[in-house]
């Protein structure tokens, strides 16, 4: 049987630790979001154009990432601001196993989009998901890390790569990202064109 050892941290130095990685999160975020802010803006107009449209928001990740799918099919299907509408969103089962191809080949639709999250590199599979999509008309986002090969930028429609290797700080990133995602989706149908008629 193991002992376990009681470590006292003197409150100082827990302090240095937290604001050492607060500091971090703060400015990987402001970088990210400083550098992404055209993309999040034009993404969120294509976003909203879709769900006009009748479009779904498909999401999927794996491993630590699943409850951050459900955190997002929440987002948009039950607002927590009054008066906005409910989206559809749906999860995808996991990617690794092939399981997320295998659904997406039955629902997917043309106007739909697709989500993907990770805190790493866009694997194999999750290329071959993005790329499934794609062909099928539907818009692609893969929320991932700054290690997402080259290949990847160039062909999906939009990357968000969090500079970092950290992937508690890529986590972090992402989940303000799908925050905004959501609410600048509802600024534009705040702010769409009315007809002359209505």
């Amino acid at each position: 049987m193991t002992a376990v050892v009681a470590v006292d941290v003197p409150e100082d130095v827990q302090s240095s630790v937290a604001a050492r990685r607060i500091a971090a999160s703060n400015e990987v975020a402001e970088r990210f979001f400083r550098d992404h802010a055209d993309a999040i803006a034009q993404t969120c107009q294509a976003m909203a154009a879709r769900f006009e449209r009748g479009g779904r928001l498909l999401i999927c990740g794996d491993d630590a990432q699943r409850s951050d799918v459900a955190h997002v099919v929440v987002e948009f299907v039950h607002p927590v601001v009054v008066g906005k509408r409910a989206l559809t969103a749906l999860s995808l089962p996991a990617v690794a196993n092939g399981a997320a191809q295998r659904v997406l080949s039955i629902v997917r639709r043309p106007d739909d989009m697709l989500m993907l999250l990770t805190a790493g590199a866009l694997d194999g599979p999750a290329q071959a998901l993005l790329g499934m999509a794609r062909d099928a008309g539907m818009l692609t986002l893969a929320l991932t890390s700054d290690a997402t090969n080259a290949v990847s930028r160039a062909t999906d429609d939009h990357v968000f790569a969090v500079p970092s290797t950290d992937p508690y700080i890529v986590q972090e990133t992402h989940e303000m990202l799908y925050h905004v995602l959501w609410e600048l989706v509802h600024v534009f149908f705040d702010h769409r064109p009315r007809s002359r008629n209505t």
